[in-house]
């Protein structure tokens, strides 16, 4: 990694996936910022300014202020993210436009790099809002900055409980199980701190040969067999109950004027297609990662 790369921002470093980009990093001897929205929030939160990481404020409706919060890094890592639209911003404004008026503040400063975080199934062809404006960001950053690196992870999860354990509340909590469909759509779970160390090796430039990468977990399971593994695990017998999608819409279509919904459009969308990266896709292979296993870990 160079020296100009080793001064990395991460925005979106207080979410889940930047607070262990952000981590990594420090472990590989970066000097890290962290941009937000809300620093007040962040410092008093604890642990980021005491751990000797910067909190700049970055407002993506706010282009003068994200110029000069973006000036003197030589890394931007862009992880925000928006999975619930509201009257403050639309999945528009930050997956499309925000991509790419952050790709255009890079183009600008000269040398700069810059990793962009997108998802597995992005496509302008999508009947979901969120999908399309995923795929719209990934265009732009790729077309603005030719340079500029992608990565798609399938769904992530943690030890902390993230994915398989809010899967697995779900096993303790409902006799019955409502499936997305029949249940059958094939997934490939992804460990966040896998997604994060491809973040480092990807600021190496010699490594960086492929600008986009699919990054899947060794273990592929459908949703079905997830929800079977869990309740084998804990000892539970579960009914699971197919649900029709459009069922699914309609309830998240409903959910939605709630203020944190628990299901989404998006969700429901994501759930009809295989969540696994393609085969013919630059991996973990081309960056010597071997990912975590959530079965090794324990986990499903």
């Amino acid at each position: 990694m160079t020296t100009s790369a080793r001064i990395v921002i991460v925005l979106g470093g207080t979410g889940f996936l930047g607070r262990r980009v952000v981590q990594r990093l420090q472990e590989h001897g970066c000097r890290v910022s962290i941009g937000t929205r809300f620093p007040e929030a962040a410092a008093a939160q604890g642990g980021s300014v005491s751990n000797g990481i910067r909190l700049v404020k970055t407002d993506l409706s706010d282009p003068d202020g994200l110029a000069q919060a973006l000036a003197g890094f030589g890394a931007v890592v862009n992880c925000i993210g928006c999975y619930t639209e509201n009257r403050r911003q639309s999945f528009q404004d930050v997956h499309a436009d925000g991509a790419q008026r952050i790709a255009r503040l890079v183009r600008l400063n000269d040398g700069q790099r810059l990793i962009h975080i997108s998802g597995i199934g992005a496509s302008l062809h999508s009947v979901s809002s969120y999908v399309r404006a995923r795929a719209e960001g990934e265009a732009a950053v790729r077309s603005i900055c030719p340079g500029a690196i992608v990565l798609r992870p399938s769904v992530m999860f943690s030890r902390s409980g993230a994915f398989f354990g809010d899967l697995q509340k779900l096993v303790d909590r409902l006799p019955v199980i409502p499936l997305f469909g029949t249940g059958r759509t094939r997934l490939q779970p992804v460990w966040a701190g896998d997604v994060a160390e491809a973040v480092c090796r990807l600021l190496d430039g010699s490594r960086a040969r492929r600008k986009v990468f699919e990054l899947g977990g060794p273990d592929i399971f459908t949703y079905r067999g997830i929800l079977q593994r869990l309740a084998a695990r804990s000892g539970r017998r579960r009914l699971l109950l197919p649900v029709p999608f459009a069922l699914w819409r309609a309830a998240a279509a409903v959910l939605w004027l709630m203020r944190n919904p628990p299901l989404t459009q998006a969700q429901v969308v994501l759930m009809r297609q295989d969540n696994t990266a393609g085969e013919a896709m630059a991996g973990f292979a081309d960056l010597g990662i071997k990912p975590h296993s959530a079965i090794a870990m324990g986990l499903v």
